[in-house]
């Protein structure tokens, strides 16, 4: 949309991202003010986070597929992840935040189910207690995600959803530690989920997000930046083995 401000001034607006300002400076041959340019580049960044998140999970669930093998990761922290992005987008959506803002959670949501159903494919046989958490998860889901809950809870389990992420990580963390290897982890997809906390940093504070929002985002940067490096420590041995043998 086009629009003229009071002062002869243009507004470019498309998904809620003002050019206008960028542009008019643009055209006076002068460099835009930080006001101007910092809530547009968070805009931007944030769409793009949006973007990337419709694949960051492809890569991990691709090396499953190929090795037709689930060595090395936690079920224990996949599950929690997927109860994580649950709460999270929940809370997001009654909170009406902007789409920008919040827009990969759905997208993650999505492909953290769909690893947890190859997950569970490559593991031993399922029990009865496995069943039962994937029916818990199905009942209860749709209900959260429709905001049909009290209010005051939905604050509770938001907070509460930083405490289940920093667990998610934990025992992927431990393991790694005491098998001196990440197994099937993905590279990619642990570096493009520590890219994205980084960035969420930055874009949550010019989106102006509730605390726990940006609470949620730097808890991503320690671990998922802890689970890279563990990637890059532990695989470095295995490249030098292989070289040696050529």
């Amino acid at each position: 949309m086009v629009m003229w401000g009071d002062l002869g001034t243009m507004e470019l607006e498309i998904l809620g991202m003002n050019f206008g300002c960028v542009l008019s400076a643009l055209a006076d041959t002068k460099i835009p003010e930080k006001d101007c340019l910092l809530p547009l580049v968070s805009k931007l960044l944030g769409y793009c986070i949006v973007a990337a998140s419709t694949t960051v999970k492809l890569p991990q669930i691709l090396k499953i597929l190929k090795h037709g093998s689930v060595r090395g990761l936690s079920v224990a922290s996949f599950e929690l992840e997927l109860i994580g992005y649950t709460i999270a987008l929940a809370y997001c959506i009654h909170k009406g935040l902007p789409f920008s803002a919040y827009g990969e959670l759905a997208f993650l949501l999505i492909q953290a189910i769909i690893l947890i159903v190859i997950i569970y494919y490559y593991s031993p046989p399922m029990g009865s207690k496995t069943w039962m958490k994937a029916l818990i998860y199905c009942g209860l889901a749709p209900t959260v995600l429709a905001g049909k809950i009290d209010p005051g809870l939905f604050e509770i389990l938001y907070a509460s959803q930083h405490a289940i992420f920093f667990c998610a990580r934990v025992p992927q963390i431990w393991t790694n530690f005491t098998n001196k290897s990440t197994g099937e982890l993905s590279f990619l997809t642990c570096f493009m989920n520590f890219a994205g906390s980084l960035v969420r940093v930055f874009t949550s504070i010019q989106e102006k997000t509730p605390l726990s929002v940006l609470m949620g985002s730097a808890i991503g940067i320690v671990t998922n930046g802890t689970i890279l490096g563990q990637i890059m420590m532990y695989q470095k041995p295995t490249l030098k083995k292989e070289k040696k043998e050529e």
